[in-house]
């Protein structure tokens, strides 16, 4: 029975992703408002109605992947020591996560373009953000002996986190610094560490 259990929970989870990866795809390819229910789940093979069972529109399918990185990268921070300083773990896991080549590059300014463009989109993004924020609090707890319900430090960590790395990727995606991603990201984790310092911005 476990086995069966384990099995039925993969297939969904294949089925989850590839609507997911279907709608991101056709969304960047086509333009939002020429993208439909019918056509992700006749791209991932399926029928509307099992659209259905996953997503409640296309909106929340073409963010789909913002909540399953968020799921990968707590399941990395969970396996980090338990004695490793919380911003060391944070930027390990999401550093690892980063693909800072020439073709992620590509794939992240047409999704953010895909993004801007469509208000629909942007609200759904901002939820699944938070979704991700909240992930990463209640794992933070975990390691700190707070409690997400009701401490503040889990959710400041995991929300400082969270915009250190889309702000570092905004700057990186809009091409307003010719700096490596990943540098990018560690700066950005270095001045969370030093409580972010005013810059000197004095002239010798």
């Amino acid at each position: 029975m476990t086995a069966e259990v384990g099995l039925r929970e993969r297939k969904k989870a294949a089925t989850r992703a590839a609507l997911a990866a279907a709608a991101n795809r056709l969304a960047v390819e086509l333009g939002v408002e020429h993208v439909t229910v019918e056509a992700i789940a006749a791209a991932a093979d399926v029928s509307p109605r099992t659209f259905h069972n996953y997503f409640s529109s296309r909106e929340e399918a073409i963010v789909a992947s913002i909540i399953d990185w968020a799921e990968r990268l707590t399941d990395e921070l969970q396996r980090r020591p338990a004695d490793e300083p919380i911003w060391d773990s944070l930027q390990a896991v999401f550093v690892e996560s980063l693909d800072d080549s020439p073709e992620g590059h590509s794939r992240l300014i047409a999704q953010l373009e895909m993004v801007m463009a469509n208000p629909s989109v942007i609200a759904s993004q901002l939820s699944a953000l938070d979704t991700m924020r909240r992930r990463f609090a209640e794992a933070i707890a975990a390691r700190s002996g707070t409690d997400a319900n009701r401490d503040l430090y889990p959710h400041l960590i995991a929300g400082a986190a969270a915009h250190a790395v889309k702000t570092s990727m905004d700057l990186w995606v809009l091409g307003r610094t010719d700096r490596p991603l990943r540098e990018l990201v560690g700066e950005a984790f270095a001045l969370l560490r030093a409580g972010l310092p005013q810059p000197d911005r004095r002239r010798s």
